[in-house]
């Protein structure tokens, strides 16, 4: 049984900054891509960014050079650090783990809203 949480979503101004973590926890041998999606109302889930074990990222176009992407291996702990935060970021914000090289998994989601 794996879990993943959220924390660090809220309310925040045009040009804020808020940083999200996820935890994953549970019977883990190993996590390969650990990655931050959204969604917002009326819209599909897409790609915010992602990591892999070694330290590669990928960045959606929307967010290069505003967000970064971390993790900690150890605590099997992403982050994301997120900058000059605009209205079209406000979304849920999900996080997922590819696990044990078997399963992805999700978290419950938490709630970004960039208010002008």
């Amino acid at each position: 049984q794996v879990h993943v949480v959220e924390s660090g979503g809220g309310l925040v101004q045009v040009g804020g900054s808020l940083r999200l973590s996820c935890a994953a926890s549970g019977i883990i041998f190993s996590i390969n891509t650990m990655g931050w999606f959204r969604q917002a109302p009326g819209k599909q889930r897409e790609l915010v960014a992602s990591v892999t074990n070694g330290g590669s990222t990928n960045y959606a176009d929307s967010v290069k050079g505003r967000f970064t992407i971390s993790r900690d291996n150890a605590k099997n702990t992403v982050y994301l650090q997120m900058n000059s935060l605009k209205p079209e970021d406000t979304a849920v914000y999900y996080c997922r783990a590819y696990v044990n090289n078997l399963s992805n998994y999700w978290g419950q989601g938490t709630q970004v809203t960039v208010s002008s």
